[in-house]
């Protein structure tokens, strides 16, 4: 493996790390980032992406490891209830999504667009001055106002992030919005419910993909799992110092901008 396909992989980890917990979809960045890198959208490419989203969701066990362990269990029931929608749906549209939406550039650039439009009108309605301490993880305990039911939702909300450029962090969160669950409450929600989801996405796609890694490919890999959990840590920080000041419309309008590129872009026949 040559020095040139090793930056390549730290790239791509250094991409997922950073957006995996911004409500811009980290998938549709790494396949957007696959096309500009001229890497081929194959199936190890495509493990590959599935497999380091699993790195950055380790970084939040690594920084909260301690309070995750002292409220795991009270909330195990709840994050059962909410994943297993996720589990059912991906079992049943898992070969879709691997290979037909994830090489649609038109699939990513609507995605990103219209969520972008939908995030500015949720912000404009949910949106308070006074939110509530954006500590992840706090010494109260807002899940429960969460109720069994609403666990459920969150998780048919969170199945809908199977399609790449729909983010899993804004569709758990705005969905708990529209239910009524206060934005504390469910950016901590999401940030556990993505523990065991992104656990068995990787699982699934280890026993679902026929494939026999070469010691390259598994130096690609290490690499860009290393980067994705190193730089996974600061987004995390990153995201919770950036909500205590301000909501998500900046990731909107953002989401909106790079849907219009890549579609101009598939317009013109470059990405499709």
């Amino acid at each position: 493996m040559d020095i040139i396909f090793q930056i390549k992989a730290l790239i791509l980890g250094i991409v997922q790390g950073f957006t995996e917990f911004l409500p811009i979809s980290s998938t549709a960045h790494l396949l957007i980032f696959t096309k500009i890198l001229r890497i081929e959208l194959d199936d190890f490419t495509k493990s590959f992406i599935i497999i380091i989203q699993f790195a950055s969701i380790l970084a939040v066990v690594f920084l909260y490891w301690k309070k995750i362990i002292d409220n795991f269990f009270p909330y195990f029931k709840k994050i059962i209830v909410a994943f297993l929608p996720t589990a059912v749906l991906g079992l049943i549209f898992y070969k879709i999504v691997k290979n037909f939406l994830q090489e649609s550039s038109l699939i990513i650039s609507l995605a990103l667009f219209f969520g972008g439009v939908l995030i500015i009108v949720l912000e404009n309605y949910y949106y308070q001055k006074n939110l509530a301490s954006t500590s992840v993880f706090s010494e109260k305990d807002p899940l429960k106002e969460i109720s069994y039911k609403k666990c459920f939702y969150i998780g048919l909300f969170q199945s809908i992030a199977m399609i790449p450029g729909v983010s899993r962090s804004a569709a758990t969160i705005f969905g708990g919005l529209f239910l009524g669950i206060s934005r504390r409450a469910i950016v901590e929600f999401s940030f556990l419910l993505a523990i065991p989801t992104m656990a068995a996405a990787t699982g699934l796609d280890l026993l679902k993909t026929e494939i026999n890694f070469n010691q390259s490919q598994i130096l690609f890999l290490f690499l860009g799992f290393l980067s994705s959990f190193l730089v996974a840590m600061f987004s995390i920080k990153f995201l919770l110092a950036f909500v205590k000041k301000s909501n998500f419309k900046p990731f909107a309008w953002y989401r909106i901008l790079i849907g219009l590129l890549t579609f101009l872009f598939f317009c013109i026949n470059i990405w499709s």
